[in-house]
């Protein structure tokens, strides 16, 4: 039980205890008043009850799992992301739209971590003997970020690549039909994660609802921009799957120093690259069959360019 935390929570009328994985995921919830607890994570289930029967006693009721599976959540307690029930959407077919047709070169699975920052300075960045020149004369560069964000994107790919074993899927600069690409899209058990990397070596991170500061400076809408990213992800691939396909928002900091989430932070999950293990033993949300057809879908490089 050491690994879980519990932690209180009043809002909108009501009075719960939440029991929560070190990475902030909920496992279960209790509501004070009712002693009714809900399990979320059914293998977390017995240590659960026993944290939470230290705080109300031992004469906790728990919820059926025939009536947790129907719970509907309008809020979410600290630490967890809102899975609030979707709406019919407009991009779900009753049939998938079909893939247009591929060459080898449409293949994402062959895109290395940064794939798109790699491309982006073979065509226009300095030479090696020009960036040689300039690390020796220790000049700055206009490139000098584009460097650190391929640097970052590359541990946060060394990072995904150990969820393999567990049934993930990982892709690296995946293109945007709007501009600009998805830095690693991790496709598994646990549904769909559309994932930005943020590279701030040595820096102090706030992050909040839409925004997030580094070092106190201006507010970048880190968050609120993660959050269109998953539901363009989202749209894509369920566009072409022709089944619901769930898609969460990721955004990993590389190399700073403190990284601080606000209260009410939960619709974007907020790690630092070496958090990221924490996605791994999620489950439930995609079969394997689905999970061979969203990553056939998702590799497929014009059926991003289409979209």
């Amino acid at each position: 039980m050491g690994d879980l935390t519990v932690k209180p929570w009043k809002r909108h009328g009501k009075d719960r205890l939440y029991v929560n994985l070190p990475d902030g995921t909920t496992v279960a919830w209790a509501d004070r008043p009712t002693k009714v607890v809900t399990i979320k994570e059914q293998r977390y289930q017995g240590e659960a009850l026993a944290l939470l029967r230290q705080h109300l006693g031992s004469s906790v009721t728990l919820r059926p799992a025939s009536a947790q599976s129907a719970v509907a959540r309008p809020e979410a307690g600290p630490g967890e992301a809102v899975r609030r029930p979707e709406p019919p959407s407009a991009h779900r077919p009753t049939r998938p739209a079909e893939l247009p047709k591929a060459t080898v070169a449409d293949d994402l699975a062959e895109n290395r971590p940064g794939a798109a920052l790699i491309e982006a300075i073979a065509a226009r960045g300095p030479s090696s003997a020009k960036r040689l020149l300039m690390r020796v004369l220790r000049r700055p560069s206009e490139w000098d970020s584009w460097y650190v964000g391929l640097e970052g994107e590359r541990r946060v790919g060394r990072e995904l690549a150990r969820l393999s074993p567990r049934g993930w899927r990982v892709l690296h600069g995946v293109p945007k039909g709007n501009g600009g690409d998805i830095d690693h899209l991790l496709i598994g058990p646990g549904g769909v994660f559309s994932i930005n990397t943020k590279c701030h070596q040595g820096a102090s991170v706030w992050v909040g609802d839409t925004m997030a500061k580094v070092n106190g400076g201006r507010p970048a809408s880190y968050a609120r921009a993660s959050r269109a990213e998953a539901a363009y992800v989202q749209g894509v691939l369920e566009r072409h799957c022709g089944f619901p396909v769930p898609v969460e928002p990721v955004l990993v900091f590389v190399g700073v120093t403190s990284l601080h989430r606000a209260a009410t932070q939960y619709t974007v999950r907020i790690y630092q690259e070496r958090e990221v293990s924490a996605l791994g033993p999620l489950t439930g949300r995609l079969t394997t069959a689905q999970i061979d057809q969203v990553y056939a879908v998702a590799r497929h490089r014009r059926v991003w360019l289409q979209s």
